[in-house]
């Protein structure tokens, strides 16, 4: 049985992985907040574990058994976010802390009756994709809406980030995901996009247009 503090490891090694399956102690480091002689300890000890390869000076590298752990993690993350928003009423905007914490209960059943109560969905309610009970994950191809053009009419797919701050920033512009987004016009100085949808017209910084991803 994993613990807490190996499984907050875990999934910020999924999240920063490239894709090598390499990620530097650095910006584990960094993600974590947590002083680089502890994290050397943990990577170590992951090593032992055969979840990473670890060589000092190098990046750490996943290795397959560590993604699965990662991803095993990762799906009680966005299964509890659904389950969160479809069956008890949360906004998509309060999820994120709860699962924090309802990640951790150790019990496959717990999260596979959730899975067979949502009718195994395929994504969390920010578009992420959500591992399968196996830890097999099926990237979807979105792309940013700041590498779109003008004239184009997409499909809001997935955020980047689901922090508080800018969900509720998009639902005080009425916008969620499946909503068809028309780019009206790029200003060439900053790249900031006048976007049509839902009958109105909104001016989206280059900052906003990069966390929110399209298909």
């Amino acid at each position: 049985m994993n613990s807490l503090t190996e499984e907050n490891y875990l999934k910020a090694l999924y999240h920063l992985v490239n894709e090598n399956d390499e990620v530097s102690v650095n910006d584990l480091s960094r993600q974590l907040n947590i002083k680089m002689p502890s994290v050397n300890s943990m990577v170590k000890k992951f090593a032992e574990k055969n979840w990473v390869k670890y060589e000092s000076y190098k990046p750490i590298k996943l290795t397959e058994s560590g993604k699965k752990e990662a991803s095993l993690i990762v799906r009680k993350h966005r299964l509890t976010e659904m389950f969160l928003v479809e069956k008890m009423g949360f906004g998509w905007e309060n999820v994120h802390e709860i699962a924090e914490q309802l990640e951790h209960i150790h019990s496959d059943e717990f999260f596979d009756k959730m899975d067979e109560i949502l009718n195994y969905p395929k994504m969390d309610p920010h578009g992420e994709p959500i591992p399968d009970k196996d830890g097999n994950v099926i990237q979807p191809d979105h792309k940013k809406l700041s590498k779109c053009k003008e004239n184009q009419t997409v499909e809001l797919a997935s955020v980047t980030t689901s922090s508080e701050e800018f969900l509720n920033f998009l639902n005080k512009r009425d916008l969620s995901l499946g909503t068809k987004l028309k780019i009206l016009q790029i200003e060439g100085f900053d790249q900031s996009m006048l976007i049509a949808y839902n009958g109105r017209e909104e001016n989206f910084s280059k900052t906003v247009c990069e966390r929110l991803l399209v298909k």
